[in-house]
């Protein structure tokens, strides 16, 4: 049974509609994952199933009683007060019932008033029926799990910190429906492992905005992709290919047309209207068709080299509010290393990279910087953005940047980082994470640099750029220096790893993240801390497998298959375009939109499959 139900949902801000007439079930205990470009409006629509916007359009229909948290992107600016309060305002009227009662309470203990009892006994019905009383104890358990002291002030913690006490007023309510937008974002890593564990055996139903995939919203449209990551992208790049194939064949058939009504005279003729109004509908198609937006476009502005040494330190040592965050740490850093740095929230990372980079004294020990070296930084807190000026103010004192020698537009620059121009002069606080994101690394490239600094880099990034982003690292000729909670990405891009272990404690291995778990466990293999300037070796693959028999026959066969396929559904194509159709039997329609569901399932299919033994050719070449 549907817990919630979205129907026909419409809303836009100003231009385009940003979801156009999603429809969408959820059942009890789903694990439901919505994915898309940076503002195609996942946020949105998450926000409208919370309640918290209203739709242009549509209904939302919620199962009598249904609890709902949720955990909002951002963190809040006025955020504030004891970390065990902020937790318990997740409860909601629970926490205000009981407040009322021990007020209540109290004042009965010098007046017996008759109406006051009888409200005392009301109030203590409420709390009971919404199990009040364990409100504190739910906190405190949700608390210990998240490891958050309950004593502290909110106004104090770190980033990751405070998304974890926003996470623990989501959960402790307990809800039958958990919206979640961005939930990794500034955790560290043993807190996304508590996550996933938590999360796997969670009762509730779950709506996820993240990098894991189910669900797609794509051009305001949504899709429904079952099952994990990978067989989404298969699924997802054999859909596009038959959709670009349909595409195809309608616009050749357009043509057609067009040729056909200039001709003259003939083609206006009584007999030929039905046709001439069919045309009208293609091209009324045609012009409400939403293309792909295209990938980023990025490129470094890098300077000239740096000299081989990048920095030295030496037994660097720093205790902070009587807490020791370095302790006797030593490291050579050399141009062209790609260097990660990981640590729970809190433990130093961030004070370590200023020491490094000279922008704070350490107290202890030396720190010698190479030369010639150009710094970009990339701020994981945004701070170098102004919400109060435009994107493209953000990124130009001017019309131009230049970017490798040559001047560009800073409009037609902002359109390789996804911004098209009706968004260039829009104030920054109206965009959405992702879209914040994007527009500081188009601030970072602009200037030049041997040596790149990012704190936290990935947070709200649509897969496509944060996979051209880690393409662009991986080749970046100057050295990286990477603070990050993403496993994979540290995994694909570094070649060493400096771990804040807690304590003052500071480690430094040879190779990613996974190398390090490797390393860290007592008697591994291979256990040795990372050389200066030595490179993370390269894994073997397997060999590939050639094709069979049978897959040589199936793949000179799926051409001359999906052709077919795509001639039998151009044929319901039509009929579905011919207003005369649909006043025949009910039956008959019913019929034919079946079989072109199935056929546009088997063509998906077909696309997918042609695709995979394709591939495998290639790679047995």
């Amino acid at each position: 049974m549907a817990i919630l139900s979205l129907q026909n949902i419409k809303i836009a801000f100003g231009g385009p509609e940003l979801i156009d007439g999603v429809t969408l079930n959820m059942e009890a205990g789903e694990r439901v994952c919505l994915v898309g470009r940076n503002g195609a409006g996942k946020s949105t629509l998450v926000r409208i199933i919370g309640g918290e916007i209203l739709p242009d359009a549509g209904e939302v229909i919620y199962s009598q009683g249904l609890r709902i948290a949720s955990l909002p992107q951002q963190v809040p600016h006025d955020l504030s007060g004891p970390v065990f309060d902020v937790v318990s305002e997740g409860l909601g009227k629970i926490v205000g019932l009981i407040s009322e009662y021990h007020l209540i309470s109290h004042s009965l203990s010098s007046d017996h008033n008759e109406g006051a009892l009888s409200k005392l006994e009301r109030l203590q019905h409420e709390i009971e029926s919404e199990g009040g009383w364990h409100s504190e104890q739910r906190v405190e358990t949700v608390l210990s799990k998240l490891k958050l002291n309950a004593d502290a002030s909110v106004a104090e913690l770190s980033g990751g910190q405070k998304r974890r006490v926003l996470l623990a007023r989501a959960l402790v309510s307990e809800p039958d429906l958990l919206l979640l937008d961005e939930p990794t974002n500034h955790l560290d890593i043993e807190s996304i492992t508590w996550l996933e564990e938590f999360f796997s055996a969670y009762k509730g139903t779950i709506l996820f905005i993240t990098h894991d995939r189910r669900f797609e919203l794509d051009r305001g449209k949504i899709t429904d992709w079952p099952g994990d990551y990978s067989t989404y992208l298969k699924r997802k790049q054999a859909l596009l290919d038959a959709e670009t194939t349909h595409n195809a064949l309608f616009d050749k058939k357009l043509a057609q047309e067009e040729a056909w009504v200039r001709q003259g005279i003939k083609a206006r003729r009584t007999r030929n209207e039905g046709r001439v109004r069919e045309l009208k509908e293609m091209r009324q198609k045609r012009r409400m068709r939403r293309e792909l937006s295209g990938s980023a476009k990025m490129n470094f502005n890098e300077a000239e080299r740096s000299g081989k040494l990048v920095l030295e330190a030496k037994g660097i040592g720093c205790t902070f509010d009587g807490r020791r965050l370095i302790d006797n740490f030593s490291t050579v850093i050399m141009r062209g290393d790609k260097i990660g740095i990981i640590g729970p929230n809190g433990s130093g990372k961030t004070t370590l990279i200023n020491i490094l980079l000279g922008t704070m004294v350490q107290h202890e020990g030396s720190v010698r910087m190479g030369t010639k070296l150009e710094v970009a930084y990339f701020d994981q807190h945004r701070a170098q953005l102004d919400d109060e000026k435009s994107v493209m103010e953000n990124v130009a004192d001017g019309e131009y940047v230049t970017v490798n020698g040559i001047k560009k537009h800073v409009i037609g620059y902002l359109q390789d980082f996804l911004f098209p121009p009706d968004r260039a002069g829009m104030s920054v606080k109206v965009l959405s994470g992702g879209e914040r994101n994007r527009l500081l690394l188009a601030r970072l490239f602009t200037r030049s640099s041997n040596v790149i600094v990012m704190d936290e880099p990935t947070n709200d990034l649509d897969i496509d750029t944060l996979e051209l982003l880690e393409e662009m690292l991986m080749e970046y000729k100057g050295t990286v220096l990477l603070v990050s909670h993403d496993r994979e990405f540290l995994n694909n891009i570094v070649t060493s790893t400096i771990v804040c272990e807690g304590g003052g404690r500071i480690g430094e291995y040879v190779g990613g993240y996974d190398d390090w778990l490797r390393q860290r466990v007592p008697g591994a293999v291979n256990q040795r801390v990372k050389e200066p300037g030595k490179k993370r070796p390269r894994q073997k693959k397997e060999g590939p497998r050639k094709l069979t028999f049978k897959e040589t026959r199936e793949i000179e066969a799926l051409p001359g298959m999906i052709e077919s396929m795509e001639a039998e559904h151009a044929v319901f194509y039509r009929k579905f375009a011919d207003p005369e159709f649909y006043r025949g039997d009910g039956g008959r329609v019913a019929e034919a939109k079946s079989k072109i569901e199935k056929l546009e399932k088997d063509i998906a299919d077909a696309y997918e499959r042609w695709a995979l033994l394709e591939q495998r050719l290639k790679e047995s070449a």
